[in-house]
């Protein structure tokens, strides 16, 4: 059979038999998946970035720190493959918790992001100039408002390439949660060429899909880079 002849079949199941709207669901959880997964991610990076800057002078501090650095070794060390399986066949069924797969895959993946993106963040908050901080607690802000409103700001536009590339990171990633039963892009496309008998053409379709979104994000962070840079010239 020729390519002509494979495009054509694959077009008949994509057009005729309503393929297209089943793409289009397994696109949108796959983007809800990557950009609710970032934004957790962010959250709880940013908190255990802070933690792990923060002076241990406390003992309370110190215990938290320990725990970070466990949650940042638990989720790096770990595939996250084995991440989704782990909570949805295992701690779910015990905790007596129900949750679709797109919603345990929003939440594993932002817990695993997240433990990325501490260390991310964690880099960022360091390479703000310690004037920075000293500056913020001359004027009497307390160190949190410090952190906050002066020192994580500037880190995350020392970071934003790394983030972007976490995102994409995200966007790929998420062909993985078919195993538990998620709809995305690859499970999408796998049952167009599971039923028409044909894959070459609709893997070459979600390959082509991917590179799209990945071209998208990168313009997307060129053009946040460059709005930071402008801002940061004017003032």
């Amino acid at each position: 059979m020729n390519f002509e002849k494979k495009f054509e079949v694959f077009w008949d199941f994509f057009i005729n038999k309503n393929g297209y709207s089943t793409v289009l669901l397994g696109l949108k959880n796959t983007l809800i998946i990557a950009v609710t997964g970032l934004i957790i991610g962010i959250i709880i990076g940013t908190i255990i970035a802070a933690v792990r800057v923060v002076p241990k002078n406390n003992p309370v501090v110190k215990v938290l720190d320990k725990i970070s650095q466990l949650y940042v070794s638990l989720f790096r060390g770990t595939p996250i493959v084995v991440q989704l399986l782990i909570f949805y066949y295992v701690l779910m069924p015990l905790m007596g918790i129900r949750i679709n797969s797109v919603g345990v895959a929003v939440v594993v993946f932002g817990m695993n992001s997240g433990a990325y993106i501490s260390e991310i963040m964690r880099a960022g908050i360091l390479s703000v100039d310690p004037g920075q901080m000293e500056g913020g607690r001359a004027v009497g802000l307390g160190y949190g408002t410090t952190m906050m409103k002066i020192i994580i700001p500037q880190a995350i536009k020392n970071i934003l390439p790394t983030l972007g590339n976490e995102f994409i990171s995200l966007i790929k990633e998420t062909s993985v949660v078919s195993f538990v039963g998620a709809t995305d892009l690859y499970v999408a496309f796998n049952r167009i060429g599971s039923n028409s008998y044909e894959f070459m053409v609709p893997y070459l379709v979600m390959a082509l899909i991917y590179i799209v979104l990945v071209v998208i994000i990168s313009l997307l962070i060129k053009v946040m880079e460059r709005s930071l840079r402008k801002s940061d010239k004017s003032l």
